[in-house]
């Protein structure tokens, strides 16, 4: 189980500081903590623009460690970021 740390308007899990976060109408949680990549998006042979792929944890229907698209999430309508001032209380917490 992730531990996650307020500290101030920050948040921390296992002692990484979360520097983006998203949550979905069906309560799964997106916390990135480090930008693993930037990407340029291709389609039908254009670069329609770039994309940063972010190592966090998912809470799903199972919390893990993983890789993500930022362009994938900001895409989906059932999804939206968390303000930096309500990450504190963000995610799920056992």
């Amino acid at each position: 189980m992730p531990k996650f740390e307020p500290k101030g308007a920050e948040l921390y899990i296992d002692g990484l500081r979360v520097k983006r976060a998203w949550e979905s109408d069906n309560g799964f949680y997106w916390f990135a903590v480090k930008k693993a990549s930037l990407e340029n998006i291709v389609y039908d042979g254009k670069s329609l623009r770039r994309d940063t792929i972010w190592y966090g944890l998912v809470q799903g229907f199972l919390d893990e460690w993983t890789y993500f698209s930022e362009a994938e999430l900001d895409g989906l309508k059932l999804v939206r970021r968390i303000k930096r001032k309500d990450l504190p209380n963000a995610g799920r917490r056992n």
